[in-house]
């Protein structure tokens, strides 16, 4: 198996998709959910590093080129800008 530091977006999405639903079912011992919800933990901090990376890189390009483009920063989540 793929280092979770190395795996896409996509596939640590799909692979803590697929912990989940393991853990969900619960027919696993306790070592072996342990090691499940572990691995969900890292996959799932994976996910929100690269999620953060994208959103870095496209606040950059749209600074970069804003008035070029007339695109204005939006802040994610929902935020209200003051």
């Amino acid at each position: 198996m793929k280092k979770i530091e190395d795996m896409s977006f996509e596939e640590a999405v799909k692979l803590l998709d697929d912990t989940v639903k393991k853990l969900e079912k619960g027919e696993g011992t306790l070592s072996e959910s342990l090691q499940l919800f572990t691995d969900g933990v890292k996959l799932s901090s994976r996910c929100n590093k690269l999620l953060d990376e994208a959103e870095l890189k496209i606040s950059a390009l749209i600074a970069d080129s804003g008035s070029e483009t007339g695109m204005k920063e939006v802040p994610f989540g929902g935020e209200k800008e003051d």
